[in-house]
């Protein structure tokens, strides 16, 4: 018989990592508490994620979001998690959600330094056939102006941080607070999270890429032209042979770029409605191109790096090309040639 192998009691925890950080980098106690609360309730929704069938959380709502898109049962169950238990948070001014229409301010705290922008389930086409799906957030600092959805128009420069939670094999929680990108696993054992990544860094070159290729007849052609490139392997101009990776899932696909490199895209192309691209600046690209640059990534939209898109709505869509350095530095090119 084998012997069940238990996880170090030594590992450092989440609440360990976050008093050290505080102190090291001088950062605000507000903020290190947001982090705990965010980890708690992505280890509730995991919780939920993990029942499926058995909890009655699978199947759509028959109801859309802002965007036209069919919500799914656990991403309302999820969004609402999200919102609950936060009237204590004494750091936390308002909240926006990628499944409400504006903003949800939070009771006498239009002064609270902290706004927190959240993808409560990112992944929903995957909730019903067991594939690994997340929630993405978003910390930015309160302006201190009125409170409304200006407020949350910032450029992604400004997010002080940012992570997600990924429900697959392992529950995990990825975040940076701007010195770098950790990655926290829940330990099923204790139901505490442990320091498992101490220091997750993308490498500069790689031979994977992530995208949807049914959509490669409405692709802008630098893009197309890039992944025919791909295809032609060690024969063509690329020299070398890439693999691809697509799940379907932003948080599965940013994932395993950060753990192991590549390239991530989904870009904006000539159908109607995608026109400016698919995903969600504030809830999903933004957060999303934080972690890849503190992780020495790389993230840009078309024409400019993503982190420096002005937002000028709530729920603004962007093109999306995140990863490995000299791979989008490459497409980069692909696109300045075509201009």
């Amino acid at each position: 018989m084998t012997q069940t192998s238990y996880p170090s009691e030594q590992t450092t925890t989440l609440a360990q990592y976050l008093f050290e950080e505080q102190h090291k980098h001088d950062l605000c106690p507000k903020l290190c508490l947001l982090i705990e609360h965010m980890a708690r309730q992505c280890q509730a929704i995991g919780q939920r994620v993990r029942q499926g069938s058995l909890g009655g959380v699978l199947g759509s709502m028959g109801t859309e979001n802002v965007q036209g898109e069919v919500q799914q049962k656990l991403d309302l169950i999820a969004n609402d998690m999200l919102l609950q238990d936060n009237d204590w948070h004494q750091g936390l001014a308002a909240l926006a959600s990628e499944e409400m229409d504006t903003i949800h301010p939070l009771p006498n705290r239009e002064q609270a330094p902290y706004l927190l922008l959240f993808d409560p389930l990112d992944g929903s086409s995957n909730i019903d056939v067991n594939t690994s799906i997340g929630t993405i957030f978003s910390i930015l600092k309160n302006p201190g102006t009125a409170l409304n959805e200006q407020s949350f128009l910032q450029p992604g420069t400004q997010q002080v941080a940012a992570g997600y939670a990924v429900y697959g094999p392992q529950t995990m929680l990825v975040f940076s607070l701007g010195h770098g990108v950790v990655g926290f696993t829940l330990d099923p054992y204790l139901g505490i999270w442990k320091l498992t990544h101490p220091r997750l860094a993308i490498p500069r070159q790689t031979k994977e890429f992530a995208i949807n290729m049914s959509n490669m007849r409405h692709w802008h052609a630098p893009i197309r032209t890039y992944i025919e490139h791909c295809l032609q392997g060690e024969e063509g101009p690329l020299a070398k042979n890439y693999n691809m990776r697509w799940i379907a899932s932003m948080v599965a696909d940013v994932h395993r770029v950060l753990v192991r490199g590549g390239v991530f895209m989904y870009p904006s192309d000539q159908r109607p409605g995608v026109e400016h691209g698919k995903l969600r600046l504030l809830y999903e690209a933004n957060p999303m191109s934080f972690l890849v640059t503190q992780a020495g990534g790389h993230a840009i939209t078309l024409d400019t790096p993503i982190l420096e898109v002005q937002p000028t709505a709530l729920h603004q869509r962007v093109s999306v090309i995140l990863g490995s350095l000299d791979e989008v530095q490459r497409i980069e090119q692909y696109l300045q040639d075509a201009d």
